[in-house]
């Protein structure tokens, strides 16, 4: 039988448990970052000069060959543009997360842990996608470019746009947004943005994913969440799901080559 000093420590710890599990995402973290008007117009006109220049190298870096030194050329560029243009707009936060026992702590193992679930969510769609010829050719086209090329340059490319696209889109865009239309406002120009590369996938992606990395961003102030759960998931989905999508050699050749910078 169990003594009653053991069934007490159990409860003791599922207590404790309980009392460190993050509050709803419908929660925000009560920490002001207001800005003065002077800082918040600069931040504007920063904003809006990279979100053109960024879409723009998006869209020529869509026309380049998997693999190639333009590719990773211009997929380099995509990322170096979205990291300084957040970074130049004024100051980005990390954010909090906040326990059930009201405690503030940075968000660390539940974005991580929300990027699993996400992968999961988009694998099982996946296998349904496989099922309708246009999605099959669509995200069949985005993941030829995870098997072309090296490898570990391909993965790095993935994993820097990821985080240039939070620090861009959930840090210095965010920002300048009034707080109540921030989340579709911000969501709805990174969808626009990933269209200049015509895929229909990678849009379908950033519509969903930019909206849990923007309810993210919303309550917990900052990047870290938002970025975390981005580089888990897309950690993920470049090491996993181009198998699902694999093509002889002949039919990958035949395909339009694209690059993916959203995965």
């Amino acid at each position: 039988m169990t003594s009653p000093r053991s069934t007490a420590w159990w409860r003791a710890a599922g207590t404790e448990l309980r009392s460190r599990l993050p509050m709803s995402m419908g929660h925000v973290v009560p920490i002001d970052h207001r800005e003065s008007a002077a800082a918040v117009s600069r931040r504007r006109r920063v904003v809006a000069g990279v979100s053109l220049l960024g879409t723009g190298l998006l869209a020529m870096s869509f026309s380049t060959r998997p693999g190639s030194k333009q590719f990773y050329g211009l997929t380099a560029a995509v990322a170096t543009t979205w990291t300084a243009g957040g970074l130049l707009s004024g100051p980005l936060h990390l954010g909090w997360i906040q326990s059930r026992d009201r405690r503030l702590r940075r968000p660390i193992i539940t974005p991580a842990a929300t990027g699993v679930g996400a992968f999961a969510f988009f694998y099982g769609c996946a296998l349904v996608a496989r099922r309708i010829p246009v999605l099959d050719e669509a995200i069949g086209n985005v993941l030829t470019f995870a098997e072309e090329g090296s490898r570990p340059l391909n993965v790095a490319t993935t994993l820097v746009n990821g985080l240039g696209e939070e620090v861009f889109f959930r840090g210095a865009l965010y920002a300048v947004l009034d707080a109540d239309q921030a989340v579709v406002v911000s969501t709805a120009v990174y969808t626009l943005a990933t269209a200049s590369t015509r895929n229909p996938a990678l849009v379908l992606a950033a519509g969903v994913m930019g909206t849990l990395f923007s309810l993210q961003r919303r309550a917990s102030g900052g990047l870290q969440a938002p970025v975390l759960t981005h580089l888990t998931w897309s950690s993920l989905m470049v090491s996993y799901l181009p198998p699902l999508f694999r093509r002889a050699p002949h039919e990958r050749s035949s395909r339009r080559q694209v690059p993916d910078l959203m995965v």
